[in-house]
């Protein structure tokens, strides 16, 4: 539900355009109004930062008035107070200068609200229309409570989080939206909406994130869905979890070594194109139906259950061409980009990779199946199905 405030402790109503209204925090002068934040001279300093106003009392059971209207505040949180301190920074320049609303600490956040989305806002004092408060369009900051640990949520690339106990900050890399324009702040609390996630970052399944799509690509088992991030298995993923390098496996059993895969579309050439990332799935799914079992790279992918999840399963070309750079470490540029130089393992939380092929779910032919050389990142590898390679799952979410 939606809660607005003003910039005053919720325990004493007041009327916003009040003119000599003070509140004095622990530690720090807190002024009734952002403009009257910014009337001090700044000689030789490039950046300043400072509170915008006082802290903000949630659910004080209290009315809090702003403005001329009153609304009551309900969260997450119940009867507990959550407390909003937003602050300023000052950016100098030749001639000139702006503070503008770049962070906000929001404290005193109980165990209620795990799960929970935080979304703050700022507004003007006419309008019912969120200022753009970071990455110059951005009017929502949404934060994360991933069971007390604060991150940053869906659409909010831009921000950082820090969290602690109870409490997070959330601060603008590029604040936009000047602090003599923001007249309220709101908080919303509601249903969690997912994490924003970086390549490197620990996955839901368990393993490491490799790859963020700059557009949501078709993934599931039918392709009926739409994912954004693709997930490596961790080190150790056919070793009970004991880190280890990745195991060799057969593309197919020698009954079906030679046989094509009717919901395959076979590929001539290493298909790098966007459109193939997160159709291991399907192919995965139609290599274990065609009858390969667990001795298989296919099957072993399929029945691997890392973080409880059960949809892994072996890399596209273009998937496992992704996988190359993070592995070794190689900027992505474009999904086309053929992984070359870098380092063996050294992405973000790579381990376990060898320098050998690695197998893909791509079809060349009826008996063989794209592989990609995790020691160059070299795809001119059109194995034999009865080839031991390597196997690393991925899942998309």
């Amino acid at each position: 539900m939606k809660s607005s405030y003003g910039y005053e402790n919720s325990d004493i109503p007041y009327f916003y355009d009040d003119p000599d209204y003070l509140s004095e925090g622990k530690s720090k002068k807190r002024l009734s109004s952002l403009p009257a934040l910014i009337i001090f001279t700044v000689i030789g300093t490039f950046f300043i930062q400072n509170t915008l106003a006082a802290n903000i009392s949630l659910n004080s059971g209290a009315r809090v008035e702003f403005g001329q209207g009153i609304q009551q505040t309900t969260a997450c949180s119940g009867t507990t107070q959550i407390l909003m301190t937003p602050y300023a920074t000052f950016t100098n320049a030749t001639g000139a200068g702006s503070f503008k609303f770049s962070s906000i600490t929001v404290s005193n956040i109980p165990a209620g609200c795990h799960g929970s989305d935080f979304t703050i806002n700022a507004y003007d004092n006419s309008g019912n229309t969120p200022l753009a408060i970071f990455n110059s369009t951005s009017t929502s900051a949404v934060i994360y409570n991933d069971a007390g640990t604060f991150k940053a949520g869906v659409g909010s690339t831009g921000m950082t989080v820090t969290s602690g106990s109870g409490t997070f900050t959330a601060t603008f890399t590029s604040p936009v939206a000047l602090a003599s324009s923001v007249s309220k702040i709101t908080l919303q609390s509601g249903a969690s909406s997912g994490l924003v996630y970086a390549v490197g970052d620990p996955g839901p399944g368990g393993g490491t994130v490799f790859y963020v799509a700059n557009t949501p690509f078709a993934c599931g088992p039918a392709r009926a869905s739409t994912c954004t991030y693709l997930e490596a298995a961790p080190s150790g993923w056919a070793n009970g979890g004991t880190p280890a390098n990745d195991p060799t496996k057969n593309a197919a059993i020698a009954l079906h070594a030679s046989s094509d895969i009717a919901a395959i579309t076979n590929s001539v050439g290493a298909n790098n194109t966007s459109a193939t990332i997160g159709l291991g799935y399907l192919h995965s799914i139609a290599i274990v139906d065609q009858g390969n079992n667990t001795t298989t790279a296919a099957g072993a992918a399929r029945a691997y259950l890392g973080g409880g999840k059960n949809d892994w399963y072996v890399p596209t070309t273009a998937e496992l061409n992704q996988m190359c750079k993070w592995m070794r470490g190689v900027a992505w540029t474009s999904d086309a980009t053929i992984c070359s130089g870098g380092t063996l393992n050294a992405g973000t939380g790579a381990a376990g990779f060898v320098a050998n092929p690695y197998w893909s779910s791509t079809e060349y032919d009826g008996g063989s199946i794209w592989a990609q050389s995790f020691n160059d990142g070299n795809q001119g590898l059109n194995g034999l199905k009865g080839n031991n390679y390597y196997v690393r799952p991925i899942r998309a979410f």
